[in-house]
């Protein structure tokens, strides 16, 4: 095994761990809120109207944003 595995995937994007760490948990808890925001939608469908597929445009938003710095090859979107 070469490298650190806690660092080698935040280094190839640009990040240190910590900045990785924050950045991905925010990330996650976005998507987390979302996704409830959803599930409350498709039981009550006049809330959250568009709650999901604002957060959805935003977080691809700022997923493409960072298409320079990662190694799409090594780690591809789809």
């Amino acid at each position: 095994m070469a490298g650190n595995i806690f660092t080698q995937h935040p280094n190839e994007v640009g990040e240190s761990y910590a900045a990785h760490f924050l950045n991905a948990s925010r990330f996650g808890l976005r998507m987390l809120a979302g996704g409830t925001a959803v599930l409350v939608h498709a039981i009550l469908p006049f809330l959250f109207v568009q709650t999901g597929s604002r957060t959805m445009a935003k977080l691809h938003r700022r997923m493409t944003g960072r298409v320079e710095r990662a190694d799409w090859e090594r780690y591809p979107i789809i």
